[in-house]
């Protein structure tokens, strides 16, 4: 029987795929369905960095819109948002660790390093085995350089480094200009993952109503690539470990992962619209062909056809744009 087991954060999980987070991850039922289902570690829905200044700071005026990146999301949190919602996550936190035995994973989702970054030390004492830190610098502020958005990444995990001692894994964008070097460079700041990529919410123009929409909130298998791509090109060249996500829908694509060179899988599209149940799928998947390949355990093909690896290194680069569209095919 294939050995499906891996050390991803210096946590041992007894396979690959985490459910990522998301609504699926929301609550303690959920959380245990998912590990009767199979995954190995699971990242609650995660708080966003306003929920936690709003909580901090009662007095919404003394939160200055004018510092603060993105103001408008306060009226959400003025009209929707419970004030109870700390208490609430930190209380799914307990319980879960109380019902499972896979990980727990917390998630903060944020966009500056200002104020909230001791409430960390919070999910810590709560129990969480590991601090996922969702960072959604969006570069679209005409006032700030490349090097200030990027220097956000630096300053989150230097002050959240100030409050936990628990792994902590930084989930991305691919919104850089040197994306390389700067993944390299997050790498050697004593995290202990990258998780490539996080997912923004791709806009869409209602025509009749003259309205904003949000579109493609869940992602697509043709999706896959993005990351396959980055994780293939980074393997062997961080100082930390490396998880994909995005267009993971299936076991060939948790193998495709694997063989590029990622240590875990974060899901969740796939189970919204398949089910818990797919999990089963893809390890079984996994099993059939790492039996069939002869694989005893994931250490010995993970990585096998990363850039660095692989006989065709090409096949990430640009050639193969070259390949397909120079010629006469497409």
């Amino acid at each position: 029987m294939a050995d499906l087991s891996i050390n991803y954060m210096g946590l041992k999980l007894r396979n690959p795929i985490i459910a990522a987070s998301s609504g699926l991850t929301n609550s303690v039922d959920d959380i245990i369905e998912f590990e009767k289902k199979g995954a190995a570690a699971v990242v609650i829905k995660s708080i966003f960095e306003e929920e936690i200044r709003r909580e901090l700071e009662k007095d919404l005026t003394s939160m200055n819109m004018e510092s603060f990146l993105y103001p408008e999301t306060m009226d959400y949190y003025d009209n929707y948002a419970e004030d109870d919602s700390l208490t609430n996550h930190l209380k799914l936190i307990r319980e879960a660790k109380k019902a499972v035995k896979i990980p727990i994973i917390a998630s903060i989702n944020c966009v500056t390093a200002e104020k909230w970054p001791y409430y960390a030390q919070t999910l810590q004492d709560a129990g969480a085995d590991a601090l996922e830190l969702n960072v959604f610098v969006l570069p679209s502020d005409f006032n700030k350089s490349s090097d200030e958005n990027e220097q956000v990444y630096f300053d989150i995990v230097q002050e959240v480094k100030k409050h936990v001692k628990i792994p902590i894994a930084l989930k991305i964008s691919y919104y850089s200009a040197s994306l390389g070097a700067f993944i390299q460079k997050l790498s050697n700041t004593e995290i202990d993952s990258i998780v490539l990529f996080n997912r923004f919410y791709s806009p869409d123009i209602d025509i009749n109503n003259l309205d904003v929409l949000s579109s493609n909130v869940l992602s697509h298998p043709e999706e896959l690539p993005i990351s396959l791509r980055w994780i293939a090109i980074m393997s062997e060249r961080v100082g930390c470990d490396l998880a994909a996500s995005t267009g993971i829908h299936d076991g060939a694509a948790v193998i495709k992962q694997l063989l590029a060179g990622a240590n875990a899988v974060q899901i969740a599209s796939a189970f919204y619209k398949n089910g818990k149940g797919i999990i089963e799928n893809m390890l079984d998947d996994l099993t059939s062909w790492m039996e069939q390949k002869k694989f005893a355990k994931i250490d010995d093909f993970r990585g096998k056809l990363s850039q660095e690896k692989s006989q065709n290194p090409a096949a990430y680069e640009r050639v193969q744009f070259m390949k397909y569209f120079s010629g006469k095919g497409l």
